[in-house]
């Protein structure tokens, strides 16, 4: 299984992510060739080794002629809609977009189809999402893993006026998946762009430090700026998996009857940030007839101190305990199928080579039900059915 981890602990945009695609060897061209087929307008690209810090990395300078458009939700997906792109690319390019205009929108408390970009909308920043797009989909990973993501500090100009760091959208966006404000001694500035949240977390098949893993190339990739004493900059590691097979998980545990219910949707979310990869709870009854939970999650060994805090830190709890288990998994991988116009991430697994499970994911059938004013099990049937319909070949064919 290949596997890209991305290192964000420096924090991430676009054209960051750029240059790291090009660093770890997709051709520039392919990333051109995807922004040209969706620009309305030239662009052209550039890539020249630079150092940040001490680190030599590769700079993707996207270069545009003067723009006034300030294009919104609508305009853009129907530039995606209408270019010759591979369909891979474009899919993902929507779902980035949409993430974005689903995010901008919550915080000026408009529609998503209301939503004009102004710096996202941009010329440059199409042409970001698109190209980072186009190398992942070029790149072919089965698994995705992305570090904590550096949003920064301070405060940062932006259209809207000066804004927090992380600004609101970067908030919204990374909302349940780690993120920190970077570590000590950086300079105060945005460290993470809305564009770099949105690609992220599309992109992110899971979250965490890197994984057992084969490397077989790394890129570096460079932000715009080069503040002193610190390296602006993005790291992508390319190979293959090097977890066994049927490897050795821990489930760890706790039975809780003085928690407030209220707060154990919190402790789930806080469990899969600190890198749990499930998390669950089972209603029980409790000495003297009491009714209680048993909070579950399940974990790599890697992760289990940071998902021991948790317990400890989200809840009641004043012991937990643990045992070993072997986690059996099917290869998947993903699809993106449209209802009404809506992109919807479609996950496909596989026995012997045959798909055997075809699941939409949520979070995009709730989105497009809400925005069709849809019920959501009409939305989930026909992604399914659209995706049973689609092509599916070997992932090494």
């Amino acid at each position: 299984m290949s596997v890209v981890w991305v290192d964000a602990s420096a924090g991430a945009s676009g054209d960051m992510l750029l240059g790291a695609l090009v660093g770890v060897g997709v051709p520039i061209s392919v990333i051109a060739s995807a922004v040209a087929a969706v620009a309305p307008e030239p662009v052209d690209l550039a890539a020249e080794q630079v150092t940040r810090g001490a680190l030599a990395a590769t700079r993707c300078h996207v270069e545009i002629a003067d723009s006034v458009h300030n294009r919104t939700w609508t305009d853009v997906r129907a530039l995606l809609t209408g270019a010759a792109l591979d369909d891979g690319v474009r899919d993902l390019a929507l779902r980035v977009f949409e993430r974005l205009a689903v995010a901008e929108g919550t915080v000026h408390g408009i529609s998503p189809e209301e939503v004009h970009f102004h710096e996202v909308g941009a010329l440059d920043a199409i042409a970001d999402v698109v190209g980072v797009c186009a190398g992942f989909v070029h790149l072919g990973a089965d698994e995705v893993v992305v570090s904590p993501v550096a949003v920064g500090s301070g405060s940062v100009r932006a259209a809207h006026g000066t804004l927090p760091v992380p600004p609101p959208a970067v908030a919204r966006l990374l909302t349940g998946v780690p993120s920190f404000a970077g570590p000590p001694g950086h300079p105060p500035m945005e460290m993470c762009t809305p564009t770099g949240a949105a690609l992220l977390t599309t992109l992110a098949t899971s979250w965490g430090d890197q994984p057992p893993m084969m490397t077989r190339a790394v890129g570096v990739g460079a932000g715009g700026r080069d503040p002193e004493g610190w390296s602006n900059t993005i790291r992508l590691l390319v190979g293959e998996s090097a977890a066994t097979p049927g490897a050795a998980e821990l489930v760890i545990e706790a039975n809780i009857d003085d928690l407030d219910p209220r707060l154990i949707p919190g402790a789930l979310d806080a469990l899969l940030a600190a890198g749990a990869r499930d998390a669950w709870v089972t209603p029980i009854l409790m000495k003297k007839g009491r009714p209680a939970h048993t909070l579950h999650a399940l974990t790599r060994p890697d992760a289990a101190d940071a998902v021991r805090r948790v317990f400890f830190r989200e809840t009641s709890t004043i012991g937990v305990r643990e045992h070993e288990v072997l986690k059996h998994a099917l290869p998947r991988e993903m699809l993106t199928v449209a209802v009404g116009g809506h992109p919807i991430a479609v996950k496909a697994a596989r026995l012997d080579g045959e798909v055997v499970n075809l699941q939409p994911e949520w979070d995009d059938v709730a989105r497009a039900a809400a925005a069709l004013d849809r019920p959501a099990i009409d939305v989930l049937t026909e992604a399914k059915a659209t995706a049973l319909t689609r092509p599916l070949v070997e992932p090494d064919s």
